[in-house]
């Protein structure tokens, strides 16, 4: 029996399919080569410790009565995961989880969910027990619901468990089923920070939220996923509640565009439906902000861009452009002197690439 497991799940970026998880529409996503480490050991005394690197701060809780932290919210994630687990059989044994990330916090690359499935795949292996890979991403979801108390959807921690190299995942939120499609060789993921950090907690997302569930209410259907484009638009819903349903029949149609488009290997077909996908977000959804559409109208003109987006919430945060891989120096330094005589702001880039999602590094 082993007693410490270090696992790794990786952080997300979103290329198509924004805000469309909890309207039971369709995501493609992809893991990228950075996350979170989670070192997890067996203890003697009834409680689950969780320490973070990052911040350098360490919380400790009852195994027995494990109840959300006010004094160290950022643990909630961690202790949420634990009491999920624990609810659904986990052998019950006290825990010291180590948290240590490569991702940067506020870029909107999905930092809490990597925390919440690198601590599951640490426990769940750490216990000798199994657990199939969308039953721990749905615990994730549950614990980030029930005990952090943000209302997130499913696509932040299915898209860390079902990663592939240099694939993209198609998220179908209504079957709740991953399928991956190879990119293109040649090509890689850029992530541009705004510098503007997203923050989900304001009321913006959960706004947006219910708008969708108005919308889907007076069109007569238990979700957006049931309508199109065409029938949104010869409705008579709300002027504001019709452009954000707007942006969900669009983004799910263009996902399914964006599979057809991967299968033909046709990446410049790929990369329009992403800058479509923005101009959506700007237009009907209102999720973007000056400073990400600035990036986005650079990587309009810059060459090497394939397509670009925001990703994640929005409100904030990063985009994601598909660019050539061999370009990538020259397309960084280019976007950042450009966006910096622009906006006055400094934009944060990550080169990376669809990569493996969560898995066990290694036991002792």
């Amino acid at each position: 029996m082993h007693n410490s497991v270090i696992a790794f799940a990786p952080g997300r970026v979103e290329l198509l399919g924004n805000h469309t998880d909890y309207n039971e529409g369709v995501v493609l996503s992809a893991a990228i080569d950075r996350g979170v480490t989670a070192s997890a050991h067996r203890v003697l005394e009834r409680t689950v410790e969780v320490s973070s690197q990052t911040n350098q701060r360490t919380a400790v809780a009852s195994l027995d009565e494990l109840s959300p932290s006010a004094e160290e919210p950022w643990a909630n994630y961690g202790f949420g995961v634990i009491r999920e687990l624990l609810a659904a059989g986990l052998p019950s044994y006290g825990l010291r989880i180590e948290i240590a990330s490569d991702l940067p916090v506020g870029a909107g690359l999905s930092s809490s969910a990597a925390f919440e499935v690198a601590t599951a795949y640490a426990a769940v292996d750490l216990a000798n027990w199994s657990l199939a890979p969308m039953e721990i991403a749905r615990l994730c979801q549950k614990a980030e619901n029930d005990f952090v108390g943000v209302k997130c959807g499913l696509l932040d921690q299915a898209s860390s468990v079902f990663g592939e190299d240099n694939k993209a995942i198609l998220l179908d939120f209504r079957s709740i089923t991953a399928e991956t499609y190879q990119l293109p060789a040649g090509i890689s993921l850029l992530l541009l920070d705004s510098g503007i950090p997203h923050a989900l907690t304001g009321g913006e997302y959960n706004e947006r939220r219910q708008q969708c569930v108005e919308a889907a209410a007076a069109l007569n259907v238990s979700a957006l996923r049931d309508v199109s484009t065409d029938q949104v638009l010869s409705s008579d819903l709300d002027p504001l509640v019709k452009r954000r349903a707007l942006h969900i029949t669009g983004e799910n149609e263009r996902v399914f565009a964006g599979r057809q488009a991967l299968l033909a290997n046709d990446v410049v077909a790929f990369g329009q439906l992403m800058f479509a996908s923005h101009e959506s977000s700007r237009l009907n959804f209102e999720n973007s902000t000056s400073h990400l559409d600035a990036l986005v109208d650079i990587a309009k003109t810059t060459p090497g861009i394939i397509g670009s987006r925001l990703t994640g919430g929005g409100f904030g945060g990063s985009t994601v452009s598909l660019i050539r891989t061999e370009l990538a120096q020259g397309i960084i330094g280019n976007m950042q002197s450009r966006y910096m005589s622009l906006t006055g702001a400094k934009c944060r880039p990550i080169l990376t690439r669809p990569s493996q999602g969560a898995r066990v590094l290694q036991r002792h």
